[in-house]
């Protein structure tokens, strides 16, 4: 099978069993910043030199697997999903990651003095680049939810929430790369 099927020709997508959307589609915007956020947390991931922040990476990496899934999905078609052995998100994975941003949070050296300005570091920079993705897909999703009734609310806490720790974790490795070099 290829990754050409030339459905997508005309601006059109398919969803998760098949209904077919425009690529300009609220749904589509919110699932697709969703894929982008997930590529630039992995190019963060891929310069990683410290494991804690690599495997946060990983794990926020795995959650939007979950969190692209139901956005690509239709939510006529999403009580098949969850029976069909998909996840949808939940409030344990914002606490997940609420936990992680307040145990780093115990090193108050994280917090400067004034505004961030990226670019510290390329690592740091990949991080505060994943941080800015992270808010477009954030604003995207926030569009979305105003327009479907059954909104899944964990969606948009969770890519907050995400947010607030690529934050961290970029001011983390800045550090890091301070007290190394």
């Amino acid at each position: 099978m290829s990754i050409v099927t030339k459905t997508g020709d005309n601006g059109e997508t398919s969803l998760m069993y098949g209904r077919r959307l425009s690529k300009a589609d609220p749904r589509v915007d919110a699932y697709g910043s969703i894929d982008e956020l997930t590529a630039a947390l992995g190019l963060a991931r891929s310069s990683s030199p410290d494991k804690l922040i690599s495997d946060e990476i990983l794990a926020a990496q795995k959650d939007l697997i979950v969190v692209m899934g139901e956005l690509a999905t239709a939510p006529s078609d999403r009580e098949r999903y969850v029976k069909d052995g998909f996840q949808l998100t939940t409030s344990a994975m914002v606490d997940r990651v609420t936990a992680v941003i307040l145990d780093l949070e115990k090193d108050k050296s994280l917090y400067p003095k004034g505004w961030v300005i990226p670019g510290a570091t390329a690592f740091s920079a990949a991080l505060d680049f994943a941080r800015a993705t992270c808010r477009r897909a954030e604003r995207h999703i926030a569009a979305l939810s105003t327009t479907e009734k059954d909104f899944n609310p964990e969606i948009l806490r969770y890519v907050n929430r995400l947010s607030d720790l690529c934050w961290i974790l970029a001011r983390r490795a800045e550090k890091h790369s301070r007290t190394s070099g």
